[in-house]
């Protein structure tokens, strides 16, 4: 297990002694901090179990991952829920295997599923209930089930190098490495790469050894140059949506997160500034990215085209690498294209109500626009 104890630590001082004392953001840093400290030691005995229950882990190969990374609000929730579809050729993270990666939790929750099938499903029940309780607020920005493909940022949390820390610690510029991990110093970057090639052991291990992996995660815009680093052998899948479009949605997804610790931050003011930063930066490294990877292993979706035919999408994608579609695949994918046809996100914002212009995207990303023809 890692974490990177100086962004923990930094993190920590700058909420409690560097911010205007509120007793409201101390509450909740002081519940986060006992609740991931827990969690850490939770799945850190877990990994260690994993050593002593099943030592051919440590040979688990990691072979030619799948990952698909795109900046937030581009479609890539959609589409690791079509690939996610190809079961005879992947493996992916569900939520629930995201909180607890590790073997022998994973197994031992598949048994209390088990036990949980033949009395009737009481626990499915109570879990259906938990998620409409607490996830359903998030159902038209991202919608949030134990047993559904989610992105590997889950296992990003225990080493502390992820964007998801900028919910309560709104610090990007202060703690910039832990929305950009290709910023770390080379040992950090290393290790946290260990710790990530773990989790995808894992992952492998106990859902499918011969299979491979699919990792869908946003905040891996900053850090493509570590995993070609220690997966040379990967396929990328990045999808360009306009930033005018996607920067303000990827903002407003944490602004109410920031407004029920922080009732200070102004919604057009230097946080949501900051974090709009962040957003436009992983769209420049994705940009270079490209010219550092190999073209047989790199693949960008056009998001209008996603949205417009998926199925034509995917046909080209699986060409591109080479990949054939199985029947069953297929099928699959048809229903669920059909089922998701005429679906439209009410989750929609500008980039005017959080101080942002269509300006000041151009001028950062005015070769990006015009290299995909988003227009300007």
């Amino acid at each position: 297990m890692y974490i990177n104890f100086d962004l923990f630590c930094r993190a920590e001082y700058l909420s409690l002694f560097k911010t205007r004392f509120s007793f409201r953001r101390w509450a909740f840093v002081i519940f986060f901090t006992g609740l991931y400290g827990l969690m850490w030691f939770v799945v850190a005995f877990g990994w260690m179990l994993d050593h002593l229950l099943y030592p051919s882990l440590r040979r688990q190969k990691v072979t030619k991952p799948v990952f698909i990374i795109a900046p937030p609000r581009s479609g890539t929730t959609f589409m690791q829920k079509l690939m996610a579809l190809d079961e005879e050729r992947l493996v992916h993270a569900k939520l629930y295997q995201t909180i607890f990666p590790a073997v022998c939790y994973q197994r031992f929750f598949l048994g209390v599923a088990w036990l949980d099938r033949h009395l009737g499903k009481p626990l499915t029940r109570l879990m259906g209930w938990v998620e409409k309780k607490f996830f359903s607020g998030w159902d038209e920005m991202h919608k949030l089930r134990f047993n559904q493909p989610e992105e590997d940022d889950g296992f990003f949390v225990y080493s502390f190098v992820t964007e998801a820390i900028y919910l309560l610690f709104p610090h990007v510029d202060e703690l910039w490495e832990a929305g950009f991990p290709d910023a770390l110093n080379p040992e950090n970057r290393r290790k946290l790469m260990r710790y990530y090639r773990g989790c995808l052991q894992r992952q492998l291990f106990a859902n499918g050894p011969d299979k491979t992996v699919l990792s869908k995660a946003t905040q891996s815009s900053g850090a493509v140059d570590s995993l070609l680093e220690t997966f040379p052998d990967a396929s990328f899948i990045t999808i360009i949506r306009h930033p005018y479009q996607s920067v303000p949605s990827h903002v407003s997804v944490f602004y109410p997160v920031w407004c029920a610790h922080s009732p200070d931050i102004a919604k057009d003011g230097p946080v949501s500034k900051s974090y709009a930063r962040l957003a436009v930066k992983w769209y420049q490294h994705l940009y270079q990215f490209r010219l550092k990877v190999s073209p047989s292993q790199y693949y960008c979706v056009d998001y209008r085209d996603l949205v417009r035919d998926p199925m034509e999408t995917m046909e080209k994608l699986y060409a591109h690498f080479g990949w054939k579609m199985s029947a069953a695949f297929r099928a699959r994918l048809e229903a669920t294209v059909n089922d998701q046809a005429g679906f439209k996100s009410k989750h929609v914002y500008t980039l005017e109500e959080f101080g942002l212009s269509k300006e000041w995207i151009s001028e950062e990303l005015g070769p990006l626009l015009d290299h995909y023809s988003l227009g300007r």
